[in-house]
């Protein structure tokens, strides 16, 4: 049974002071819009929305959403969420309307499932590449995650989308040579490039003392020059 959503609607101004108003009272603002509805301001419970991002079908979770007073539930999924940078909590979501007889274009998680005997038997290392591939399917198809075994995967060898497990109520939009996964070496450096890069060493002259106090007092301007801007998954 899919999980009921209670959303209050939202009145009055939406501007950042009512959001905060929203979010000191225990909700945080959403909108629900979709199938051909006029969007709708509304507030839900952030630990329920966190409880669906963090279940096994995560934001791909289909559950019904009930807005107060305004007739029966709608099938929705959250397609959009923002984060408070800092403390990491929820402050505000997309909710969209779907329709279960109408096909979804969603990104679903790829699970690799073994030890590729590139790694058992050759020293490799499994570097995944994709971790999710995005497909079209109705929402009732739509799966929590795809596995892929890849115990038969020797050194080298490559796991593209087109090896993915294949269905007919599955379609990958992702570009069918895309790589996936693959079996890589442990790159070492042999004696000889270690020998090289000593003698390439020993050969340069040292700086004089003043040079290098000038780069270490030019280090922190060029620090603060090149330092991030802050940012705010989905």
């Amino acid at each position: 049974m899919p999980e009921v959503v209670v959303a209050k609607p939202r009145v009055g101004k939406f501007n950042k002071n009512a959001a905060r108003r929203v979010r000191a009272a225990g909700n945080i603002p959403a909108v629900l819009y979709g199938a051909g509805h006029d969007p709708v301001a509304v507030e839900v419970d952030p630990k329920q929305i966190s409880r669906i991002l963090f279940s096994e079908t995560g934001h791909n979770t289909i559950f019904d959403v009930q807005i107060d007073g305004r007739g029966s539930a709608a099938k929705a999924m959250i397609v959009d969420w923002q984060r408070e940078p800092i403390k990491d909590k929820l402050i505000h979501i997309d909710l969209k309307r779907i329709a279960l007889d109408k096909a979804l274009q969603v990104s679903v998680r790829v699970k690799l499932m073994g030890v590729p005997a590139g790694v058992k038997t050759a020293g490799g290392i499994l570097d995944q590449v994709l971790r999710e591939v995005e497909i079209e399917c109705l929402p009732v198809d739509i799966p929590s995650h795809i596995d892929v075994d890849v115990t038969g995967l020797n050194l080298f060898d490559v796991l593209r989308v087109k090896d993915l497990p294949h269905s007919e109520k599955i379609k990958y939009l992702e570009d069918e040579e895309a790589t996936v996964a693959h079996v890589v070496a442990i790159r070492e450096e042999t004696p000889a490039v270690v020998e090289a890069e000593v003698a390439a060493t020993a050969g340069t002259p040292a700086e004089p003392e003043v040079a290098k106090k000038g780069k270490t007092e030019a280090a922190p301007a060029d620090a603060a020059a090149k330092k991030p801007e802050g940012g705010a998954k989905k």
